[in-house]
């Protein structure tokens, strides 16, 4: 009884391990030449916990400058280190908070960041809910990455496999004023796994596990 026990709970861990290749493919698109984000948003939080205004801007818009200081805030979430500073969890399916926070983040990615309701939602729960003794910024990016068929060699084809629609949200303290510095913490929703969407799953960024809170507001 104890081996199989052992078993499934090796299995368990196996099966939510990220793949480093996969986080790899996705970060080689986070450069200004080959990005296909299409909108940030995101807002700001005071010193003393309290909202301090918000952004909702189509990412091509976006100066140069910014666009590459943006990238590189996103960037830092699918490229740490995997199953150590990003680990991939489950939303429990047997409904309560992680179900709604499954919707929510859902919705937000369906209708690509340009529901600012839906957005205000998700900045609440995170005001109401996250430690912090200094001014931060909730961030989330919005992409769609079309997924090119790979041959058995491991060539790409050209032809799309899947269109793999994402979010990237990054919490960062100011480090000036209105500007986000690099991201404490964060997730990755979906989870991506052998190049594809897994939508009951989430890659959540905790690097120094300062904010336990995080997987609180998520529920999970």
């Amino acid at each position: 009884m104890i081996f199989i026990m052992d078993k499934i709970s090796i299995t368990g861990r196996y099966l939510n391990m990220i793949n480093r290749e996969d986080m790899l493919e996705l970060t080689r698109r986070m450069t200004l030449s080959r990005t296909s984000f299409t909108r940030i948003a995101g807002c700001y939080v005071d010193c003393n916990g309290e909202f301090d205004g918000s952004f909702n801007v189509n990412f091509l818009k976006l100066s140069s400058v910014e666009r590459s200081r943006n990238l590189s805030i996103a960037k830092t979430i699918p490229f740490s280190e995997t199953n150590v500073e990003l680990k991939k969890y489950s939303f429990s399916k047997t409904g309560g908070q992680a179900a709604a926070m499954h919707q929510l983040l859902t919705a937000i990615k369906e209708c690509g960041l340009k529901n600012d309701a839906l957005l205000d939602t998700f900045y609440d729960l995170m005001i109401e809910q996250y430690r912090s003794d200094r001014e931060y910024a909730v961030l989330f990016f919005h992409d769609r990455y079309d997924i090119p068929v790979k041959a058995a060699d491991k060539e790409r084809l050209w032809e799309s496999e899947e269109v793999f629609e994402y979010l990237i949200c990054a919490v960062c303290p100011l480090v000036g004023e209105y500007e986000p510095g690099t991201p404490e913490c964060g997730f990755l929703f979906p989870a991506f796994t052998d190049r594809s969407a897994e939508p009951d799953h989430i890659a959540v960024y905790d690097p120094l596990r300062r904010h336990p809170e995080l997987l609180q507001i998520l529920g999970i």
